[in-house]
């Protein structure tokens, strides 16, 4: 007697559409990656090119000697006497390159001036993005779904913190805690000098944080799944962070990612104010200069950090909510 045959186990495929979808959507953020980052170099070298002065006069001086020989020579060096579609040309070749080119006032590689003022910038960035998405974090969770006497002065403070311009909150910050307590210092590179600029920076955005991620926390307190949570004697503590905290996030984490953009021209404005080095002085100098070279270079480094910051938050979805994972 022969026995039966035993049945192969079925082999599960990962559905082609998924995987179809998941590319597309790789490549679809990769591809308005690189308009962001085109139109951030167009627009800049246009502007540049709009703005009264001569690139030449610029690069030359007050020098009232200046021979037409001399001017002559400066334009063929740095193709300045070309039309400007071919300057253009010339440009965005060199940066797909990834060659940033000559800076006209610094005598130097564009890359070395960047790499040389890009690490304070970023250092003042992600203090003050931590430092803003820890104070919207704690007001949020402070002030969800109490009475409106509680969140009253909180609202009102979250309000001035967006309408004040922030070249005035520096001064003012550095009029009070800097010259009259002297708890830091005005100017420097230490941890000390990074505080004012920091909460300077932080502070407009943890004002446009806090009501979202206050809005989404208490959305998030009248879910079933909340109810639920508490009926198995779930304490608040594990109701929030487990359960309740995944959801507000999602809201907050995309509205970061868009104010990556305002957080670079914040910096510039910090930078000036506080009197430190990094990319917001590099290219305050630059444009005043007309050195288009840096003024290219510096900007497509902020574009490309806003794109970077954006790319990030999208992967950090699925980590937030796992539903998004599919």
């Amino acid at each position: 007697m022969s026995a039966a045959p035993v049945a192969e186990p079925a082999v599960v495929a990962v559905p082609a559409p998924a995987r179809t979808g998941y590319r597309r959507r790789i490549l679809t953020r990769l591809g308005h990656a690189l308009i962001v980052l085109w139109g951030a170099v167009t627009f800049t070298f246009a502007a540049l090119h709009l703005i009264r002065g001569s690139v030449v006069d610029a690069i030359i001086g007050n020098n009232l000697q200046v021979t037409p020989e001399i001017r002559a020579e400066v334009e063929r060096r740095y193709g300045l006497g070309e039309p400007l579609w071919r300057q253009y040309l010339h440009q965005t070749g060199s940066l797909l390159r990834g060659d940033l080119g000559e800076s006209y006032q610094l005598s130097m590689p564009v890359s070395q001036a960047i790499r040389e003022q890009v690490g304070p910038t970023l250092t003042l960035m992600a203090t003050a993005i931590t430092l803003a998405g820890a104070v919207s974090l704690v007001l949020a969770l402070a002030t969800a779904g109490r009475s409106r006497w509680v969140r009253g002065p909180f609202a009102a403070l979250e309000a001035t913190a967006v309408s004040v311009p922030q070249f005035w909150l520096g001064i003012l910050l550095l009029t009070v805690f800097s010259f009259g307590l002297r708890w830091f210092p005005v100017i420097g590179t230490g941890p000390g000098a990074l505080v004012l600029p920091a909460v300077t920076l932080a502070l407009p955005v943890a004002g446009v944080l806090t009501p979202v991620m206050r809005e989404g926390v208490e959305r998030a307190l009248e879910e079933p799944f909340v109810v639920t949570a508490r009926a198995r004697g779930a304490s608040e503590w594990i109701v929030l962070s487990r359960h309740v905290l995944r959801h507000a996030l999602i809201p907050a984490v995309t509205l970061l990612g868009l104010l990556a953009g305002a957080l670079t021209g914040g910096a510039v404005i910090v930078e000036q104010v506080f009197s430190r080095p990094g990319l917001g002085r590099l290219l305050v100098t630059a444009v005043t200069g007309k050195d288009i070279p840096v003024v290219l270079g510096t900007v497509l480094v902020t574009a490309l950090f806003y794109v970077t910051v954006n790319l990030v938050v999208d992967l950090l979805y699925p980590l937030i909510d796992p539903r998004l994972r599919d």
